[in-house]
């Protein structure tokens, strides 16, 4: 019996490496996105050559056809059982200042970028009845000061999975979210180059207006985030493809649920918890 094919989305590091690994051990046919040659060839060697590395960046289409025409070579007419759409990037920083440009970028690579991949591989998802999972995040529930162009990015998907969910019901192609909080991967290390980039184009009045709590949010990121390993997130994700009634959300890491739990207040307390928290950093 040959087994199910998989595509993962951002495979390098953190989550997406981690579901690589775990799904390959579990006995799936493995493709992941890379962006560099390095980390094909380090994919590779982590696999001993079974997960199968794939140059993509999910926000060109020249790219995403060409994975399409890859993967369609590759599964035929078994078709595609599973597609996770992980990538993504971080862009922090004050709304008021936020290059619009950063923001493009951050919708192009964690919406669009997504909805691209999506759409080129449910021709193959349809042959295997297969499921799809959507790495969301808590804050597409919550969002939080400085990170709203991310939270933005993580709501949309929240809507597109929600609308997608439905409308391939006909087809039994499962739709699912998973929503982490925070998890120990690069992307926050990443986050961080990125904002101090974004600073340094904004005016002096940034570090006027908000100087304080930004310097506070850098010293904490410095410190390291205490979060959950990306293989928490991994077994959800199996779980996600593979269970007879998968769930249409995952929440990961008790972070996460007590964000969660912030949601259900009455707003203007939720906003001052989290003022007051963000001037305690």
């Amino acid at each position: 019996m040959s087994r199910p094919t998989v595509l993962i989305t951002g495979a390098s590091t953190g989550i997406g490496n981690s579901c690589a690994h775990r799904l390959d051990t579990a006995g799936w046919r493995v493709f992941g996105t890379v962006r560099r040659q390095e980390d094909a060839d380090r994919l590779i060697r982590e696999s001993d050559g079974r997960v199968i590395p794939l140059q993509c960046d999910i926000s060109d289409p020249n790219d995403v056809a060409a994975t399409a025409r890859r993967i369609e070579e590759e599964c035929g007419a078994r078709g595609l059982a599973g597609l996770v759409n992980n990538a993504g990037i971080a862009i922090a920083g004050p709304m008021e200042f936020l290059p619009l440009d950063e923001l493009r970028r951050q919708l192009e690579v964690n919406v669009t970028g997504h909805v691209a991949m999506t759409q080129a591989m449910l021709p193959l998802l349809r042959r295997a009845q297969g499921r799809i999972v959507f790495m969301s995040s808590i804050s597409g529930r919550s969002a939080l000061p400085f990170m709203g162009a991310y939270a933005a990015s993580k709501f949309a998907l929240e809507a597109i999975a929600d609308s997608w969910r439905v409308e391939l019901r006909p087809w039994q192609i499962r739709v699912s979210l998973v929503e982490p909080g925070v998890i120990v991967t690069p992307i926050w290390s990443t986050a961080t180059g990125a904002a101090d980039a974004n600073l340094a184009r904004m005016p002096k009045e940034v570090d006027t207006y908000y100087g304080k709590p930004l310097a506070a949010l850098r010293k904490r990121l410095e410190r390291g985030l205490k979060g959950n390993p990306p293989e928490d997130v991994a077994a959800v994700v199996e779980h996600a493809l593979t269970a007879r009634r998968p769930r249409t959300r995952y929440v990961v890491g008790n972070d996460a649920r007590m964000r969660l739990l912030l949601t259900r207040l009455p707003t203007s307390l939720r906003d001052r918890m989290v003022s007051a928290a963000v001037n305690r950093m």
